[in-house]
Parts: structure tokens; C-alpha cells; sequence
């Protein structure tokens, strides 16, 4: 079995990211730890209880994420979630853009798929896409 998932880094901004996905529908944490939790050596002060690693899961949804001293902004990816109800989709994309940028409005495009994009408030890029 293969399977991929994307691995978001956050500088200290993790944990506040899982809540609004949760928030916004998209599932909930399934493990998370600490940094300073396991005897594991922190990679600076400042990272203490700031979270390590963190699973997140929902119907057709697995990434992992965490915070990290020495993270990059996201940029050159993108989460795309294909859906099959229109109604789900419009309201999933208002949630997700909440203080965030859309950069494609969602709208029925040339293809014929009912696509938009946008940048969320924590600098996640996230493509929907229903094809219904």
C-alpha cells in the first residue's frame, strides 16, 4: 500500500491551524505531541509546548503538521479537495477563506469543474474542486 499525505510546517501557528480546519469541517487531531514532551531535546526555548507532530484526519483527509524554529513559507503546494456536492463545496471554500485570500473565485471554470483557490490565514494553499 502507498499513500501520499502532505506534511505542513508552521513556525508557532500549528495547534491554531488544526483548530480552524477542524472548525471549518475537515476532521479533527488524531495525535499530537509536544515540544519538550518524550525527553526529546528541544531545538530552541521558544518551541517548548508548541506542537512537534500532529495527524489530522477526516473523511478522505490525512496531512500531518507541526511548528518549527526553522520553518519556510508554504509556497510551491497545495491541498486540492475534490468534492461531489456543490452546496459542500461553497460553504467549505467561504470557511477556509475566512481572513485568508482567495486567488481564483469559485465559479464554474472552462473545463467545466466548479474550482476556486485561495490562501488561507495561516498561508496554506488549498484548491476545491466539484465536478458535480
Amino acid at each position: 500500500m502507498m499513500q501520499l499525505a502532505n506534511y505542513l510546517f508552521f513556525t508557532t501557528q500549528c495547534e491554531a491551524a488544526l483548530s480552524f480546519y477542524t472548525e471549518c469541517g475537515l476532521g479533527q487531531v488524531t495525535v499530537l505531541m509536544r515540544h519538550g514532551d518524550l525527553d526529546i531535546p528541544l531545538p530552541d526555548e521558544a518551541m517548548a509546548g508548541k506542537v512537534m507532530h500532529a495527524r489530522f484526519e477526516g473523511p478522505g483527509v490525512l496531512f500531518f503538521a507541526s511548528d518549527n524554529h526553522d520553518a519556510e513559507p508554504m509556497r510551491g503546494s497545495s491541498h486540492i479537495l475534490i468534492l461531489d456536492d456543490r452546496a459542500r463545496t461553497r460553504e467549505l471554500f467561504s470557511k477556509l477563506a475566512a481572513g485568508g485570500r482567495v486567488t481564483t473565485p469559485l465559479a464554474t471554470q472552462p473545463w467545466g469543474s466548479f474550482y476556486g483557490k485561495l490562501t488561507d490565514k495561516f498561508g496554506v494553499q488549498w484548491m476545491l474542486d466539484c465536478l458535480a
